[in-house]
């Protein structure tokens, strides 16, 4: 199967397990990428995280049910809500009104129909990209621990990149770098097996001293350079996914994603984004 029929695939997956829980690892399999680069892709091309697309298609269901008679807590057991609360908070996000009021005659709901993945060609401006193969190397700094839902995940990254500059981590550990990829590092350690982290540091073969350490495993890496501000590089990963990654003949591998900033000035910011990738079978 190519990229897009396995992206295609995964939707099919989701419509068949609207009543049960979702296995994001399922998801990341069909697609042939963890879990992770699985959300981070399809919230890209989507437009909508993968949590929220899941609940939209579930409230429209829901709200069909209901019309066709059925019971509030019995529509609410059958999408995964433990209590009619929460059910009725999620109802009333997706349509704004109450589940209780869905089968008056003349109340609006909203339906949102299944999607489909497609390649469109496009005239974009050009993307400045190298390949690397890289032996595993180590990384030194400060870490945290991420839940496996990305868009809360990565809630929490802002706010641990601005601890680290106001506080003076940063400063301590960055004269320890010595070795490539030269920069501040933001590397999101994710693979299914393993516990999701997120990591701010910088390449090195020195001591740790107080920092911990991770190494990232050997990987052949499409590397992009970016420049602007620092809501540029999100930009950037969105056309790698988008534009790049469909006609490139690569695909994800099961290795971190990495951030290198090259100037942290967010004004006038110049980066790279590391994607591991490996050549379609």
């Amino acid at each position: 199967m190519d990229w897009i029929t396995r992206l295609n695939t995964t939707i099919h997956y989701i419509e068949e397990h609207l009543a049960e829980d979702i296995d994001y690892a399922a998801l990341g399999k069909i697609a042939c990428c963890s879990s992770y680069h699985y959300q981070r892709m399809f919230a890209y091309m989507a437009g909508v995280p993968l949590s929220e697309y899941i609940r939209r298609r579930r409230m429209t269901l829901a709200a069909a049910d209901l019309q066709n008679g059925d019971k509030i807590i019995d529509v609410a057991l059958k999408y995964g809500y433990a209590s009619p609360t929460a059910f009725n908070r999620a109802f009333q996000v997706v349509h704004g009104v109450a589940p209780s009021l869905a089968k008056n005659s003349g109340v609006s709901l909203k339906s949102f129909s299944p999607i489909g993945f497609k390649i469109t060609i496009k005239g974009a401006e050009e993307m400045e990209y190298r390949m690397e193969k890289k032996d595993a190397f180590r990384i030194v700094g400060i870490s945290q621990p991420l839940c496996k839902e990305v868009e809360e995940s990565f809630k929490v990254v802002p706010q641990m990149w601005y601890k680290a500059g106001m506080d003076g981590t940063i400063g301590k550990f960055a004269p320890l770098m010595n070795a490539e990829p030269m920069g501040i590092l933001g590397v999101s350690a994710c693979a299914d097996d393993d516990e999701w982290r997120y990591y701010i540091a910088v390449s090195t073969t020195v001591p740790c001293g107080e920092f911990e350490e991770y190494t990232v495993p050997a990987a052949t890496w499409a590397i992009f350079y970016g420049e602007g501000t620092n809501l540029s590089i999100q930009e950037l990963e969105k056309r790698i996914v988008t534009e790049w990654l469909p006609s490139s003949g690569y695909e994800y591998t099961n290795a971190p994603e990495i951030e290198v900033y090259l100037n942290p000035d967010p004004q006038n910011a110049k980066f790279e984004v590391w994607v591991p990738v490996a050549k379609k079978a």
